[in-house]
């Protein structure tokens, strides 16, 4: 009898435990935030404009339209008009650390157009920009088309940066 009520005694102090340790994991798994979507085509609108300086250079700006934070991962991947290749990236531009878009912020990437001095080849007249974004996992969304200013010219030494939290450092490349 009296091993019998050690054992049930035992069994309802095992089921205790374990009901205790299953409630912890289950808080611990609802106090973990969800994790940051990659900046996309469904959270974000992107434009490009023409800027004065660094001469040949375009901005490309992606704002976040979502309600969630959104990360810009590495780099925009870029094709003018129907090119089947994208542009070169200036691996130079990698910021310290993954842009982070609040609802309202945005990113920015330089796109430099052509060589300054000339050296570029198949220079062309561009009409529309096909954007695509990384998904954060080594893969490519689908491309967003957006219009080019009027007369853009491109040649083969076009390039884009990283994303960068602020113009200033997406022009200086």
């Amino acid at each position: 009898m009296r091993t019998a009520r050690i054992t049930t005694t035992g069994l309802a102090l095992a089921a205790a435990l374990v009901a205790g340790a299953a409630a912890s994991s289950a808080q611990a798994q609802a106090a973990e935030p969800a994790p940051v979507p990659a900046c996309s085509l469904t959270n974000t609108t992107t434009t490009v404009q023409n800027v004065s300086r660094p001469i040949n250079h375009q901005l490309l700006t992606v704002t976040n339209t979502g309600s969630e934070r959104c990360f810009a991962y590495g780099h925009p991947h870029l094709a003018f008009d129907a090119a089947q290749h994208v542009v070169s990236v200036v691996d130079e531009s990698i910021p310290q650390a993954v842009v982070t878009l609040e609802p309202g912020q945005s990113a920015y990437a330089g796109i430099n157009l052509s060589a300054a001095d000339g050296s570029g080849t198949d220079g062309r007249t561009v009409s529309v920009l096909r954007v695509s974004f990384d998904e954060g996992d080594g893969t490519e969304s689908r491309a967003r088309t957006v219009k080019l200013p009027e007369g853009t010219w491109v040649d083969s030494k076009a390039a884009v940066t990283y994303w960068q939290s602020d113009v200033e450092a997406a022009l200086m490349w």
